[in-house]
């Protein structure tokens, strides 16, 4: 994809500091985070949204989880707990067209907040 703004990251025409980069998923900081610690957890292959994933690509999105985990307990946030979060779509909050899973954290995630 020309214009995806993630695909260029992963390419490396985007500059980001990657927390991870392995051969089929980067972590980054988001550029807007809602936490004290929020990172994008982002398949490297282009992915628009959650409903176009096909069986085949459970290993991937599962290598996405296990990557969250790991970026949590390397920012020290694992014990305290963190959320993780998939947007899909408009509706859902999807505002960049390339799957990526939201690890936030160092903070309460509880509703109500206290």
């Amino acid at each position: 994809m020309n214009d995806c703004i993630f695909c260029k990251i992963a390419g490396g025409t985007i500059p980001a500091t990657l927390l991870h980069d392995s051969e089929r998923v980067i972590a980054f900081r988001d550029l807007n985070p809602q936490g004290p610690q929020h990172v994008l957890v982002v398949p490297k292959r282009h992915i628009a949204t959650i409903n176009d994933l096909t069986p085949a690509d459970a290993a991937l999105t599962g290598e996405m989880v296990n990557v969250a985990r790991q970026v949590a307990a390397d920012l020290g946030i694992a014990e305290q707990g963190y959320r993780l979060v998939f947007n899909c779509n408009a509706d859902g909050g999807q505002s960049v067209y390339h799957i990526h899973l939201h690890l936030i954290g160092g903070r309460s995630m509880r509703w109500p907040p206290g």
